[in-house]
């Protein structure tokens, strides 16, 4: 579930025509913006007052922006250009009949896989708006459980990993299936010998060099 405190919500519907009207899009991905999206809504707005804190922090309010589907398959490219534009922070539910996925842009767009309802979870954690939002960056944007343990490492050392387990899984994958299709015994070898490098270097990364 997403726990934010009742003070935070706001569940205000944004008129999507008004707002892909101000985004730096190409025709073809307003076009897409148009076709594929059903409902726009500001769900909650995380700031210093709502939360009662302490401490300042240079980011002044976070939101979270429900945006309801017509289709599953949506451009991550439009999720780009709407935080690139907003100066507030922002993290991403998007919504597809019984199914739900976050994103949030930090350096470039992350995405959760899509879960149930039941399944999505995002807590607070934080004496700040800064931590706050480092903790939610790290909540969607880390799938590793084993980076999500080491959760005294600065989100952005974090960020690096998750994208290179990213990359080497891909790889891993790729050359599985080069090598079960290759018949010649040589470059079968050379296959091998490269998907135990791959997974060596994933090892090292998500538990640490041997």
């Amino acid at each position: 579930m997403i726990d934010f405190p009742e003070s935070t919500r706001v569940n205000k519907r944004i008129p999507k025509e008004a707002f892909y009207q101000r985004l730096p899009l190409t025709a073809k991905l307003k076009d897409k913006f148009v076709s594929d999206v059903d409902s726009i809504i500001i769900s909650n707005s995380l700031t210093k007052e709502n939360l009662n804190l302490a401490k300042d922090s240079e980011i002044r309010e976070i939101i979270l922006l429900t945006i309801k589907l017509k289709k599953q398959n949506f451009d991550g490219k439009i999720l780009e250009a709407i935080a690139r534009q907003n100066s507030h922070k922002l993290i991403f539910l998007l919504v597809y009949e019984g199914m739900r996925q976050l994103a949030v842009y930090r350096g470039r767009l992350y995405v959760s896989r899509w879960m149930d309802e039941s399944e999505v979870s995002l807590s607070l954690s934080g004496s700040t708006l800064d931590e706050i939002w480092d903790d939610l960056v790290r909540q969607t944007a880390i799938s590793s459980q084993a980076l999500l343990e080491q959760n005294n490492r600065e989100i952005d050392e974090q960020l690096k990993d998750q994208n290179e387990i990213n990359r080497l899984n891909k790889l891993i994958q790729k050359t599985e299936a080069a090598a079960w299709k290759e018949q010649q015994p040589k470059k079968r070898f050379e296959l091998y010998t490269k998907l135990q490098a791959y997974k060596k270097q994933l090892e090292e990364i998500t538990h640490g060099k041997a």
